[in-house]
């Protein structure tokens, strides 16, 4: 072919090299068929024209030149059947000729040159700049071996002159090119100079010999021996007597891999990063035998950055992860490098450092006390491996065995980040990196996020493990000295102390809001609830980032757990209530996406968030068992108060559980109630058979409930039940039949409900503190005398609550007037009124952590916003919305 010698080595392996023969023979054969043919018609013309001139021809002479024509048209199909098709040949009978694919790929690059010199005829960069693209993906896909084409070579090099030809008169010229040739232009500058730091060496030489460059012979390197596999993408093979390695890639192209020669195919590799068409894969390969070939601490590090960030790379987009064997490959990897560094001292990893421009040349050992700084981000490539691993739990089916063998990485996960975080402090201590306190505060925040929700044991467990394996498998004297095995019961408290000490940002909150969890988890009810109050998360929670706000109501909910397990019914209930009452739960633990109906639809973008934010399946707090601690407290709070109520307008407002209210007036529709199938059965059934006074059947429903099982202590938790239950069943009887009664024997009570006298007698005295019912307690004759009042019509409870609120209007219009006398604006008024006013309308604030009537009550008698269901001060919404 006329345009073989821009290209040399194209195919390398035997079967491309066969396919170019079979071509070539069946070429010449169809030649030589040709000229046979060729040659026959012309004997046969000649001897045609004779016989036209001869005037004594006869008939049958016809008739033999029409059979001998017939004859050669079909020896002429015979020998040009195979060499093109009789539909696709040209008018004048021409065959077609078969080119190889090699061929083709040159003419269409020549093609593409030829439109881009049309285009800068006419200073189109639109076009220049879509055929620019198109040229490279040719000549990548053409496989041209060592030497890169010469007409190449010559396109790019010229146009380059042209673009900084017309740069140069765009700034002078007095009319402005179109926005869009503009665009393009300032598009391919960037493009082209970076395409263009490939090929230097090439280009100076068209430069200085720009009229005999295309004539000179392209010369190619000697071969490397190696051992060609068509099937595989790449071959690496060792070189015995150097030491070093040769890479066939897919192009054929040989590369040889030494140790003098690490740095210059590392830039090649970090420059590729992010290309369009980049083989990843062949990149790691390359990488992983630059590494064997690595004898320096420098050249090691180097290559190991780059070898992580590349496996980084090959997971891409939010709902991907990575491949486990790749993950497993960058630990071990990341694990190398901190050993590099642990036994390197003297060379760091900042992500402000200095790069080291001249690659062909070793950067100076740094002497005693000198430290070398690398550019590169420790922090980053930890926190990335702890996301990738929460993203591959996140879409693995928790059900299978699968989740469980990848769980186990986590082990080895929080190895690397205890090496990590060693490494940060030691150099914090020598002070030799500048500022590492951001990076440490975010790997110990890391470590803290893998310890916060396990119990004692697992944390001792992983504990122990890293610090056997770490101090087993590092002879670094910095590893030993740092590593420290610490008491499970005090270690996340100790992260977060020094958290709390050394950072001023979000995860100072994030550390509050674990160590909280943490104490809840370990049955520490009361610190971590004056903690949580103290911190006034519940203030600005709804400022944090979405992420922070999930910790915040997981934390809270976990607070409500401990509550009710130490029997703390309405702290239990308070902190409940904001999560499990909005009807919402999942997503405000971020422990999946609820139902959506006809009036609340989410876009496919949000919904792409919210599974992107679901916490992994080891980490969810059982719905199940929060539904049924809310529900039991509503119940043991809401009979009673629905019994107190009784026909009283007024107490039929005062609601503690809206949802519960609701649920219970839905399970009374139903007219033929079965047998309890499910939670919510079992508390229902149990707060109609508590009202009804049975309280010994709704002490076996509750008790029934099989969820209690899979708490650590769940049989003193079911005789806590019990014992609440008799106590609300006491409540509930006086409220409904104390009106019947002009006294009640404690006696005759201890032996109704199962509780010792001195216990019925503390339950009835403490209803008579907080004026639930008007009655006296005789404690010689063991009695309970009820003072009967005046009964009140109907006419006179409206009239009484007409002047109540006809009073608080007064005052209200007094303290109007007042206000504007002194500041002469109702602005300063209203200021004034809400700082005074605290939890209620001109009424004191609350300071308990859970109220039971009310956030204050005013002197105009108005209520004050808290309420038996505010878990905070002012009865504030303690929940993290979504």
């Amino acid at each position: 072919m006329a345009t073989s010698r821009f290209f040399h080595g194209g195919l390398s392996d035997s079967e491309s090299s066969s396919s170019s023969e079979d071509y070539s023979t069946e070429e010449e054969e169809l030649e030589e068929d040709a000229q046979a043919v060729d040659e026959s018609d012309e004997s046969e013309s000649s001897e045609e024209s004779d016989d036209d001139n001869d005037d004594d021809d006869t008939d049958d002479d016809s008739k033999l030149e029409a059979n001998n024509a017939g004859e050669r048209q079909s020896r002429r199909n015979i020998f040009t059947r195979d060499a093109a098709d009789e539909d696709d040949s040209d008018e004048d009978g021409l065959r077609r000729v078969v080119k190889n694919k090699k061929d083709k790929r040159f003419e269409e690059i020549e093609a593409c040159i030829r439109l881009i010199e049309n285009a800068q005829k006419i200073n189109d960069w639109f076009v220049i700049s879509q055929e620019f693209d198109k040229l490279n993906k040719l000549v990548t896909k053409v496989g041209h071996g060592d030497v890169v084409p010469k007409p190449y070579v010559k396109a790019i090099a010229d146009l380059e002159d042209f673009m900084n030809e017309t740069l140069s008169k765009e700034k002078t010229a007095s009319k402005k090119m179109n926005a869009t040739n503009a665009k393009a232009l300032n598009s391919i500058k960037q493009r082209l100079k970076r395409n263009n730091r490939q090929y230097e060496q090439e280009i100076a030489q068209y430069r200085s010999d720009k009229e005999n460059y295309l004539l000179e012979p392209d010369v190619e390197e000697a071969p490397v021996v190696q051992k060609s596999i068509p099937d595989g993408p790449e071959t690496l093979d060792a070189d015995d007597d150097s030491g070093a390695y040769s890479v066939v890639t897919r192009g054929g192209k040989a590369v040889q891999l030494t140790t003098e020669s690490i740095f210059k195919h590392l830039k090649v590799i970090v420059e590729a990063r992010g290309k369009k068409n980049t083989d990843r894969t062949e990149q790691i390969r390359t990488m992983e035998k630059l590494l064997e070939l690595a004898q320096t601490p420098y050249q090691k590090i180097r290559v190991l950055i780059a070898l992580i960030s590349t496996r980084y790379d090959l997971s891409f987009g939010v709902l991907s992860y990575m491949a486990t064997d790749q993950w497993k490959a960058a630990e071990k990897e990341l694990n190398a490098l901190l050993r590099v560094l642990e036994d390197n001292p003297s060379w760091v990893i900042v992500e402000n450092g200095d790069e080291w421009e001249d690659d062909e040349k070793t950067p100076p050992t740094p002497g005693p006390g000198e430290v070398f700084k690398v550019s590169g981000s420790i922090v980053s490539f930890v926190d990335r491996l702890d996301d990738e691993l929460t993203k591959s739990l996140q879409n693995i089916d928790p059900h299978t065995t699968e989740y469980i063998d990848r769980l186990g990485d986590e082990a080895a996960l929080y190895r690397t980040i205890v090496r990590s975080q060693v490494y940060f402090e030691r150099l914090a201590k020598a002070e030799k990196a500048g500022n590492i306190g951001d990076s440490l505060n975010r790997t110990i925040m890391r470590r803290v996020e893998h310890l916060y929700y396990k119990p004692l044991a697992v944390i001792e467990t992983m504990e122990g493990g890293s610090y056997n394996l770490l101090t087993s498998e590092s002879s670094s004297e910095a590893l030993r000295s740092g590593l420290q095995q610490q008491v499970p019961a005090n270690i996340v408290q100790n992260l977060c102390s020094y958290l709390y000490k050394n950072d001023s940002t979000i995860l100072r909150t994030r550390a509050m809001l674990c160590h909280i969890y943490h104490l809840a988890l370990r049955e520490n009810f009361y610190q971590s609830r004056d903690m949580l109050l103290m911190s006034h998360l519940q203030e600005n929670i709804h400022n944090a980032d979405i992420t922070t706000q999930i910790l915040y109501n997981r934390t809270l909910v976990q607070v409500g757990l401990c509550a009710f397990r130490n029997g703390l019914i309405s702290d239990a209930q308070s902190c409940l209530q904001e999560i499990l009452g909005s009807g919402r739960v999942k997503e405000h633990l971020a422990q999946g996406v609820g139902p959506q109906s006809r009036y609340s639809t989410i876009s496919p973008e949000q919904e792409r968030l919210e599974k992107q934010r679901q916490l992994p399946f080891h980490m969810h707090i059982n719905l199940e068992l929060l539904e049924a601690a809310y529900l039991t407290c509503s119940m043991l709070l809401e009979i009673p108060a629905m019994a107190a109520a009784g026909s009283s307008p007024d107490m039929r407002k005062k609601v503690i559980s809206k949802t519960f209210r609701r649920m219970l007036e839905f399970h009374e529709r139903n007219v033929f109630p079965g047998p309890p199938e499910n939670t919510r059965d079992h508390v229902f059934q149990a707060a109609n058979a508590l009202a009804a006074g049975d309280w010994r059947k709704s002490s076996d429903l509750i008790q029934a409930i099989k969820i209690w099982d899979l708490l650590p202590n769940s049989d003193p938790l079911k005789l806590m039940l019990a014992g609440k239950i008799q106590e609300e069943g006491l409540r509930t009887y006086i409220f409904t039949y104390a009106p019947f009664y002009d006294a009640l024997s404690l006696t005759r009570l201890s032996e109704m409900f199962d509780l010792l006298e001195r216990k019925v007698a503390a339950v009835v005295s403490k209803m008579i503190a907080h004026d639930e019912i008007a009655a006296a307690l005789d404690q010689i004759n063991k009695t309970i005398t009820f003072r009967k009042g005046v009964e009140v019509s109907r006419l006179q409870t409206l009239a009484l609550a007409l002047s109540e609120k006809a009073s608080g209007l007064i005052e209200l219009n007094e303290r109007v007037y007042e206000q504007k006398s002194q500041s002469g604006t109702v602005g300063g008024l209203q200021e004034s009124s809400t700082r005074t006013g605290g939890g209620g309308r001109g009424g004191k604030p609350r300071t308990e952590f859970a109220g039971n009537a009310g956030g204050g009550r005013g002197r105009g008698g108005g209520r004050g916003r808290g309420g038996r269901n505010a878990p905070f001060p002012g009865g504030e919404r303690a929940s993290a919305r979504t």
